[in-house]
């Protein structure tokens, strides 16, 4: 099968960084699906992934997690799938990636994919969409239901991948958004996608809260860079406020600045259930069918605002190399191969 794939991790503008590769079509095992891949998204764990180190693989490596197809065939112990169903997920970082013709997934963290949605607008969101799930309503504990409703949440990071899924959600559970953005076209986006205010994320976070009448918030959900914003979250987050990041820190943290305050910190990192297979591993696939219920509804929409054909190793370090540059709006989607 065709594939995309690296032997050595390297520059994103050297062409050995991504290349095409022809590997063995995969056997699906017990609870797996064998998925017939259609449309892939980049996210920066992938570039993250794939950044220069020294290190070379003996087999290739194949990278991506996004992916929306069609399942193949079924592992033996497979009891919620058949082959001809529709799906979108996010697979396990243990495991081959999804940038092929097809991939191997546990049947428990795999969604049904939105029926409205084409493959290419369904794949932009499965990591997306289960991280920013899993940072407001999992980690932060709000009540996607609208018992917080009213209260405030800041966002940091609002026009990126998971921040603009994440506007959303917290949109349909009721909370006063402020999301950070700065370019014109990033600001537009955030509030079209629900945020009720805008501040530029190069001013100094409590200058900027204080501008337009706010405080300190209730919640904080940094979808950029922990070490950066550390201690204007600790100056912003209210007492016995919540604060969750996703990307790991690069220098020590100095959890005294919340103490006083008696304010939660808490991580969140939406591999965890599939590298641990944790006992409520299926609630990945359970939140993925939510949303592609809200999706097929209208509620919220898909975050897709490029879509790149083929799939293939030249588009795919031209949408490697986007990401890199810090500045796309929502997600990049490879769809087709040929």
């Amino acid at each position: 099968m065709k594939a995309v794939g690296l032997r050595r991790y390297l520059p994103i503008a050297d062409p050995e960084s991504l290349i095409d590769l022809e590997i063995p079509k995969p056997e699906p095992g017990p609870r797996d699906l064998l998925v017939r891949v259609e449309a892939i998204s980049v996210n920066p764990v992938d570039t993250k992934v794939r950044a220069p180190k020294p290190k070379e693989e003996v087999e290739p490596r194949v990278l991506g997690w996004d992916a929306a197809g069609v399942v193949e065939a079924t592992g033996s112990s497979v009891t919620l799938f058949r082959p001809g169903d529709e799906v979108y997920y996010s697979g396990s970082i243990l495991r081959q990636g999804t940038n092929s013709e097809f991939h191997l997934v546990d049947e428990r963290i795999v969604g049904q994919k939105p029926a409205k949605l084409s493959f290419a607008q369904a794949a932009a969101l499965p990591l997306t969409t289960i991280t920013a799930w899993e940072a407001l309503f999992d980690r932060l504990g709000i009540d996607r239901f609208g018992a917080d409703g009213g209260q405030s949440l800041l966002i940091i990071g609002g026009a990126g991948g998971v921040g603009s899924i994440g506007i959303q959600l917290a949109k349909l559970a009721g909370l006063k958004i402020t999301a950070t953005a700065s370019r014109l076209a990033t600001r537009d986006w955030c509030l079209k996608l629900g945020a009720d205010h805008i501040i530029d994320h190069r001013n100094p976070l409590k200058a900027s809260l204080t501008e337009i009448g706010i405080e300190d918030v209730c919640f904080i959900a940094n979808f950029v860079d922990t070490d950066l914003y550390w201690a204007p979250m600790a100056e912003v987050i209210r007492h016995q406020g919540r604060i969750c990041c996703i990307n790991e820190n690069r220098s020590p943290l100095d959890l005294n600045l919340l103490k006083s305050k008696s304010a939660c910190f808490v991580w969140e990192f939406m591999f965890t259930r599939s590298m641990y297979e944790t006992t409520d591993m299926q609630q990945q696939r359970e939140l993925l069918n939510e949303v592609a219920s809200l999706l097929d509804s209208g509620v919220i929409q898909s975050t897709v605002t490029e879509i790149m054909t083929p799939i293939n190793a030249t588009n795919l370090r031209s949408a490697h190399a986007k990401s890199e540059s810090g500045r796309t709006i929502g997600k990049i989607v490879l769809a087709g191969w040929k």
